[in-house]
């Protein structure tokens, strides 16, 4: 059985994201969406809403592609997430240059730990290479309108979250 691993912090889910999902769901038999902690970053949504916003999504696209899709709360290394839920492929979205260089640090230091996970990159679809989630909360918090950005719920919750 082919699982793989899309790790994110998807503060909030983008349509970038759902493009990488649905592109990944036809490469594996389960797909484990890997909502990362990351207390680093700040986010703006708790795990909880952001699992919550990826829920009906992920749902949608198991239903259309009859690929297995769950998420998964992790706060460890990305490589004991792999372990943790059986995956043996990290995949990983480009959009573009600017995220190879670190993509390609990650992909030294996963197989370092363990060999036998591979990681797959997929660039995402033209029309989504710009979109970040930074970016879209920035649109946002200045009253610009993220509708071709994130779902319609997704752009609810954000509005909701920054009390506009």
């Amino acid at each position: 059985m082919r699982i793989g691993l899309y790790p994110g912090t998807f503060d909030p889910i983008t349509n970038g994201h759902i493009d990488i999902i649905s592109r990944a769901a036809a490469l594996v038999d389960r797909l484990v969406i890997g909502v990362a902690i990351n207390r680093d970053k700040g986010p703006l949504f708790s795990l909880e809403e952001r699992v919550t916003m990826i829920q009906p999504v992920i749902a949608e696209i198991a239903e259309r592609t009859g690929t297995e899709i769950v998420a998964h709360p992790f706060e460890n290394l990305l490589i004991h997430c792999a372990h943790d839920v059986g995956a043996n492929v990290i995949v990983r979205g480009l959009r573009a240059v600017a995220d190879f260089e670190y993509e390609f640090q990650m992909v030294g230091m996963n197989r370092a730990l363990d060999s036998s996970v591979e990681t797959v990159f997929l660039m995402a679809e033209a029309r989504h290479q710009a979109i970040a989630s930074k970016l879209v909360k920035e649109i946002a918090r200045l009253d610009g309108d993220v509708s071709k950005f994130v779902p319609a719920a997704v752009r609810d919750k954000l509005l909701e979250k920054l009390e506009k």
